[in-house]
């Protein structure tokens, strides 16, 4: 049996990330490109929307702590929803807060150049999870890896 491409595999939030994500800045429009041209002319700027679910997407620049990669440790992560999604957290340092995701699906790229290629992956989520009132210190981290969008 084959899979198609652009199939997403759902997946746990703590499976994908042992040790969480730290959601850095905030959530904006996923907007599609706008030409000088159609700035010139006034064009009203249009928002993606998800050709499988029909929901708008929105974008959140994440870091991963567990990626020992520098340049694969930072990401962004398409949300899926009909308005913007609002992080249940409060801020740890400035512009920095830890999330949780919510409907999490990972489709398999390649990502790089020429021979230095690698397997990678674009995440979805539908928003963020609740915060809970007795939030975990540290997380279990598991030694297995899993490589990011870069």
């Amino acid at each position: 049996m084959a899979i198609d491409k652009g199939h997403r595999f759902d997946i746990d939030f703590d499976h994908a990330f042992p040790q969480g994500l730290v959601m850095v800045g905030e959530v904006s429009p996923d907007n599609e490109y706008q030409s000088r041209e159609d700035r010139a002319a006034n064009r009203p700027v249009r928002q993606r929307v998800d050709e499988v679910t029909g929901k708008r997407q929105w974008k959140v620049m994440v870091t991963d702590p567990a990626e020992t990669r520098a340049k694969r440790a930072s990401f962004e992560i398409t949300l899926l929803a009909d308005v913007q999604p609002v992080p249940t957290t409060s801020e740890a340092l400035p512009g920095m807060r830890p999330i949780e995701l919510d409907g999490l699906t990972a489709e398999p790229r390649v990502a790089g150049q020429g021979e230095f290629k690698y397997q990678s992956y674009v995440f979805r989520a539908t928003g963020f999870k609740q915060a809970n009132s007795n939030a975990k210190t540290s997380r279990s981290g598991g030694t297995g890896e899993t490589p990011k969008a870069a």
